[in-house]
């Protein structure tokens, strides 16, 4: 796989660095949505295996996050990171119009690409769902009750079964390992809100993929949100004793091979635009 390539362009809050990793003859395009405060570069291995399987693979670091500039983690919006999303997303089509966009949203990317699906979902061709952060999230109920948000970051050892993918995660400049921003906080719930009360995705593709032992976003809260937008083209898998980074989990080839094959059974029946 060739070596991804990064471009800027003015998002909503300031430069945006986004990521592609080209191809010279695609399939399709998969667009790769990553969670709060890590960065796209911690998805490389999953835009390896997607490069692989015919993808262009590209997405942004969200404003505040990664490469991308702005306060670290400060979310005044999720709209505004939707925003951004798409001007990727339109970039993609530019260069390759007419092929298929398949969008992979992991935690808080989850909930930016199913936002990203009630706004634009006509152009979309499949979304895959990765431990989203969709219809109750009682840790961040939690933090809006507190006068005070603690500096408590998030263990490393609730992400995967792996511990080298906690000892990376640990270890990483570009992620974020303090506290929650309550702006942030607020801007997360209203998009939770806004998604549950905009409802069904319709005739969309989607595959919501969950670990079983996630404890930072709990199946039994993502589950209401799955309801809240599940249409007829709705599937998905539990992986029995899986953490959070289904992605980066002792099980990940099963995982992947999932997501791919979802793709190609939404790309034989997806006529050319």
């Amino acid at each position: 796989m060739p070596a991804a390539r990064q471009w800027e362009f003015a998002g909503r809050n300031g430069a945006v660095t986004a990521r592609i990793w080209p191809h010279d003859a695609p399939r399709y395009v998969a667009v790769l949505v990553h969670g709060y405060g890590e960065h796209l570069g911690r998805y490389e291995h999953v835009a390896e295996f997607l490069h692989r399987h015919g993808a262009l693979v590209c997405g942004p670091d969200h404003a505040g996050h990664g490469l991308s500039a702005g306060e670290r983690v400060l979310i005044d919006d999720v709209d505004d990171l939707v925003a951004d999303l798409h001007t990727v997303v339109e970039s993609a089509r530019e260069d390759l119009p007419g092929l298929p966009v398949v969008m992979i949203g992991h935690s808080m990317g989850g909930l930016i690409a199913t936002r990203y699906a009630q706004l634009h979902g006509a152009g979309l061709a499949a979304l895959v769902l990765s431990g989203p952060v969709l219809g109750r999230w009682d840790a961040l109920s939690a933090l809006l009750e507190l006068p005070e948000i603690p500096d408590i970051p998030i263990d490393p050892a609730t992400l995967s079964r792996d511990p080298e993918v906690g000892k990376a995660y640990a270890a990483d400049p570009l992620v974020w390992h303090g506290p929650f921003r309550r702006r942030t906080v607020e801007a997360l719930d209203a998009s939770i809100r806004a998604v549950n009360a905009d409802g069904s995705l319709g005739d969309l593709p989607v595959l919501w993929l969950h670990g079983e032992d996630d404890r930072l976003v709990p199946l039994s809260g993502t589950r209401l949100g799955i309801e809240a937008i599940r249409g007829p083209g709705l599937t998905s898998k539990v992986y029995p004793s899986a953490r959070h980074e289904i992605f980066n989990e002792t099980n990940r080839d099963e995982v992947l091979t999932d997501v791919t094959a979802a793709i190609d059974a939404t790309l034989a029946t997806t006529p050319p635009r």
